[in-house]
C-alpha cells in the first residue's frame, strides 16, 4: 500500500462505522458475484464477504477489535432477524403440525448425532479435551455455541471459527448432497439445513423457497434449545465411557 493510501485508511479507520461499511459492501460485491455466476454454492456470499474482509484487514494491519467496533452494528441486528424468522414458520403452521412426530424424531438424531460425531472424530485423530469440546457444540448458532463451549471447558473463540466453517460447508454442499440423495421436498430440505448449519444455512434454505427457510429457522432454533440443554450432562457421560 502506497504511503498516502495508508494515511487515509488510518484516518478512516478512526471511525467506528468504517466496519460497518465494509462489511455491508463486501457483502453486498459477493452476493453480486453470487447471482452473476448463477447461485453457484461455491460462490456464497458469506465465504466471500469473509475472505473479502479478511484479506482487507491483513493487507492494512487493522486489527480484528478495531473492525468490530463498526460491524458489531449488524451484530446487533442478528436478534430482531431471528426473531423475525417466526412469520414465515407461521405461514408453514399446518404443515409443521402435520410433521410434528418426524421432526421431533429428526431433532433428537441430527442433534447428537452432530456433536457426538464430531467429537468422535476429533478424538480419533488425538485432539486435545479442549479441542474435542470445542467440536461438540459446532452445529449451533454462534452465541449459543460459545456459551455451550465454554461451559464444558472448551474454546469459545475457537467454536466460534469452527461454527462459521460448519455453515459455509453446509451451504455449499447442501444442493448437491440433496440431488444425491433425490431429496425434493422443501420442508425437509430446509430442516436438514437450519439443523446442520444454523444461520447461514437457514440463509441458503431461504434461497430454495420461503418454506424451506421457515423449516430450516424452526431446525435452528430448537437444536440450538436442545444442545444447550442436554451437551453439558451428555458430554460428561460420553467421556467416562470412552475413558475406559
Amino acid at each position: 500500500m502506497s504511503p498516502e493510501l495508508q494515511e487515509i485508511w488510518v484516518y478512516l479507520s478512526t471511525s467506528p462505522l468504517l466496519g460497518l461499511t465494509l462489511t455491508l459492501l463486501a457483502y453486498q460485491a459477493a452476493y453480486w458475484i453470487h447471482r452473476r455466476v448463477g447461485f453457484h454454492p461455491l460462490a456464497n456470499p458469506v465465504l466471500v464477504s469473509v475472505a473479502m474482509l479478511a484479506a482487507l484487514l491483513l493487507a492494512t494491519g487493522t486489527s480484528y477489535q478495531a473492525y468490530f467496533d463498526g460491524a458489531q452494528f449488524v451484530h446487533f441486528l442478528l436478534g430482531p432477524a431471528t426473531v423475525a424468522l417466526a412469520i414465515p414458520l407461521h405461514a408453514q403452521w399446518p404443515r409443521l403440525k402435520a410433521m410434528a412426530g418426524p421432526l421431533t424424531i429428526a431433532l433428537a438424531a441430527g442433534s447428537l448425532t452432530a456433536a457426538l460425531s464430531a467429537w468422535g472424530i476429533g478424538a480419533l485423530l488425538g485432539a486435545s479435551r479442549e479441542s474435542l469440546m470445542s467440536l461438540a457444540p459446532k452445529s449451533v448458532t454462534t452465541p449459543i455455541a460459545m456459551g455451550v463451549a465454554e461451559r464444558l471447558g472448551g474454546l469459545p473463540s475457537l467454536t466460534a471459527v469452527l461454527v462459521i466453517g460448519t455453515g459455509i460447508i453446509g451451504a455449499v454442499l447442501a444442493h448437491g448432497v440433496m440431488r444425491r440423495l433425490r431429496v425434493e421436498d422443501h420442508a425437509v430440505q430446509g430442516f436438514a439445513l437450519g439443523l446442520a448449519s444454523h444461520g447461514i444455512g437457514t440463509a441458503r434454505a431461504f434461497q430454495v423457497s420461503e418454506q424451506a427457510g421457515a423449516f430450516a429457522a424452526l431446525a435452528m432454533g430448537l437444536n440450538g434449545l436442545v444442545t444447550a440443554v442436554s451437551l453439558p450432562w451428555i458430554m460428561p457421560w460420553v467421556e467416562r465411557v470412552f475413558a475406559r
